[in-house]
């Protein structure tokens, strides 16, 4: 069902439209610049920062500061929220995609698991890395819900995914001369509560919409004696 694959867009998406200032002495606004996103390693971005940190060199083009970048660190198994497995979802044939009126699928509950974000925020100065983390913290008190449809085809069946931020962090890599290029990291983990779901079956059943009952009314009238 590319869970992941969701999850990796929709967490791409919450952070794709930041924008940073910058101002003159007077405080007047002198330009403004949107700050670029990609999913990439830390470790490959200091990589291509380090190649061309010699600011003297004009036949070098430098990595433009400030950008973004993040990745998935780590998936593991969520017992917490693990549920009976004989739980199941039954949505009628009217709102599933293709389906005949009169029937409905019968998909099984999903399995648990966190996976683990990193957002790192690279910047020369602390006032462009500050900029982007302020205008992110304020949404994750101390999680955020996101609302995804997690299964195609099946566009009734809504999903609450919580992304909580578990740190913040920053550390500052300069080390050398003065001629060399300063590198701010600021490092947001993320956690996301995610719904593994198996195969959907490719059969609907029918939905019972009718019941025949036929009863009888055996309430006693009238005095009755009983003797044992």
């Amino acid at each position: 069902h590319e869970r992941i694959r969701q999850s990796v867009a929709m967490f791409g998406s919450l952070f794709n439209n930041i924008y940073i200032l910058h101002k003159n002495r007077s405080g007047a606004v002198i330009n403004t610049k949107k700050v670029p996103l990609s999913y990439a390693p830390k470790s490959k971005f200091l990589e291509r920062i380090r190649e061309h940190a010699d600011l003297d060199t004009e036949n070098k083009v430098a990595l433009k500061l400030p950008r973004m970048s993040f990745e998935i660190n780590n998936i593991q198994y969520d017992a917490q929220r693990q549920l009976p497995k004989s739980n199941y979802i039954k949505c009628k044939g009217s709102d599933c995609d293709g389906a005949p009126d009169g029937t409905a699928y019968k998909i099984y509950g999903g399995v648990p698991y966190l996976v683990g974000f990193e957002l790192n925020v690279y910047g020369k100065q602390h006032d462009d890395c500050l900029q982007v983390v302020e205008q992110i913290v304020p949404f994750f008190n101390p999680q955020y819900t996101i609302h995804m449809k997690p299964l195609a085809g099946f566009s009734d069946i809504i999903e609450d995914v919580p992304l909580i931020l578990q740190s913040v962090s920053f550390s500052d890599n300069f080390e050398g001369s003065l001629e060399e290029r300063r590198i701010i990291i600021y490092t947001l983990t993320f956690e996301m509560k995610v719904m593994f779901y198996g195969p959907t079956p490719q059969t609907p059943r029918k939905v019972i919409e009718i019941i025949d009952v036929d009863y009888f009314d055996d309430t006693l009238t009238g005095s009755t004696s009983y003797k044992g």
